[in-house]
């Protein structure tokens, strides 16, 4: 009789293995992603209380976890924040500032590292549903020259290195506001819809997605960038009166608005209706500041270097990980997003990747007081700034440099540049030696990809030019 032990070790290790693969899926967390598009920090009453928005659950989000108060986006408009967050580096290293349209190539290579591919790498199910904005290549349509609104592009049209080349194994979107009628599944034009329509196919579509995932012991990526409140302005009818401004000229945007928290709100109820809540992180935050509408006590709005243009909301929760209802200061930025997956998930990265990123873990597990940061670079159109503790420096591309202690001036009124010449001088050379570097983080230096020498000053001290307002 032949000796069964040798196949009954086989199929016991063969248990063993597909057990410990499982096991060590389950404790992976999921990780939800959900990204406003023009919210002010001053819009949620969690971050204003004077505020008149209704914003139920980026609030219930703050009670639930953790409330930032000094996070920042990459920058002060769309696209370049959008960089950031997948690469973990600063957009200005290319040379973006501006934002790109419907037929612009993509601006991340596909031999790039981003958030996703590594996540995928380490076994996660990855999605992008909603506002893409990091450009394309289209195969079967040519570009339009119109200007404003930009036309459908056809169904069927298609393209390719945009999310699936960049690690999200599905993408459900458009390529940006202008274009929001033009619905894109995987690589094609599927759809053409009414402005009104698209937001609530998105959100069906995540919800669609989350649920496929139910029974799934993969641990999931579900990267969700809305259009509320970027323009259109096209609150779905059951949202008109909601906002909380019904007797204002806002009551439309703020209905918008209302409906864009509704949509978290939606992703909020679905992770609890399939079991995984529990097991997930969730960050909700802004790409840049509300577009012509600034909230004292920050000073302007989208598109300007001061901090109306990129302090952020940023509210972040993972039961029995994060403790409800607790307030981080630090300063973060959302770059910050990849280097903190690496750590939650105890993998190192390439030198060539995250250049500018800074695992927040510690800050939200309350492990650690340290600062995350050594210092933050902010951008926009005009130029950028280096922040470094209460102290923020902006030097723009017209040679104008002022200095804010945040501490004392949030609203940034007094421009102390003359008055502090050595605090001027050292963040000056930080800022040089940052953008020279190729990386703010520890690791071998890296090469930029755009020439940085209207913001370098060299050796000699700065001087200031006459001062015009940039926001």
């Amino acid at each position: 009789m032949n000796d069964p032990r040798p196949l009954f070790n086989a199929v016991f290790a063969s248990l063993t293995i597909a057990l410990l693969a499982s096991t060590q899926a389950a404790t992976k967390p999921n990780i939800v992603f959900v990204l406003f598009d023009d919210i002010g920090y001053g819009q949620p009453p969690s971050y204003r209380e004077a505020s008149g928005f209704n914003t139920p659950n980026i609030d219930r989000l703050a009670r639930e976890g953790m409330r930032f108060t000094d996070a920042h986006s990459a920058a002060a408009n769309c696209t370049p924040t959008r960089y950031g967050i997948l690469t973990g580096r600063y957009p200005s290293r290319i040379g973006q500032f501006g934002v790109v349209q419907t037929f612009s190539p993509p601006i991340i290579p596909k031999d790039r590292l981003t958030v996703a591919s590594f996540l995928q790498s380490q076994g996660y199910d990855t999605a992008c549903i909603g506002k893409w904005h990091l450009g394309m290549n289209w195969t079967t349509s040519k570009p339009g020259k119109g200007k404003g609104v930009e036309e459908p592009l056809p169904i069927g049209a298609k393209m390719n290195d945009g999310p699936n080349a960049l690690g999200f194994d599905y993408f459900y979107g458009f390529t940006h506001a202008r274009n929001i009628q033009t619905i894109i599944e995987q690589d094609q034009v599927v759809e053409i819809v009414e402005e009104v329509e698209n937001q609530p196919l998105m959100t069906k579509k995540a919800v669609a997605w989350l649920r496929s995932k139910a029974d799934s012991d993969k641990p999931f990526f579900l990267y969700f960038p809305t259009c509320p409140p970027h323009n259109p302005i096209v609150p779905a009818p059951e949202f008109e009166g909601k906002g909380g401004m019904q007797d204002s000229k806002e009551s439309k945007y703020a209905d918008w608005v209302y409906q864009g928290d509704h949509m978290l709100g939606e992703i909020l109820d679905t992770l609890e209706e399939i079991g995984k809540a529990d097991n997930t992180l969730v960050i909700a935050t802004g790409d840049n500041g509300a577009a012509g509408r600034a909230y004292p006590p920050l000073r302007a709005s989208k598109s300007s270097i001061y901090e109306g243009g990129h302090r952020e909301p940023f509210v972040a929760r993972w039961p029995g990980k994060i403790t409800p209802d607790s307030v981080c200061d630090q300063t973060i930025c959302l770059n910050d997003f990849f280097a903190t997956c690496a750590d939650l998930l105890d993998q190192p990265l390439p030198d060539n990747a995250a250049e500018d990123s800074f695992s927040i873990l510690p800050l939200l597990l309350e492990e650690s007081q340290d600062t995350v940061r050594p210092n933050t670079i902010h951008q926009a159109p005009a130029g950028l700034a280096l922040r470094q503790g209460p102290w923020k420096l902006i030097s723009l591309r017209n040679g104008t440099r002022e200095l804010y202690n945040l501490e004392s001036d949030q609203s940034e009124t007094q421009d102390v540049y003359e008055s502090q010449p050595e605090v001027a001088q050292r963040l000056t050379t930080l800022l040089d030696q940052t953008i020279q570097n190729g990386r703010s983080n520890p690791g071998p230096p890296q090469p930029n990809d755009f020439d940085f020498s209207k913001f370098l000053t060299g050796p000699d001290e700065p001087k200031q030019k006459k001062k015009k307002r940039s926001d």
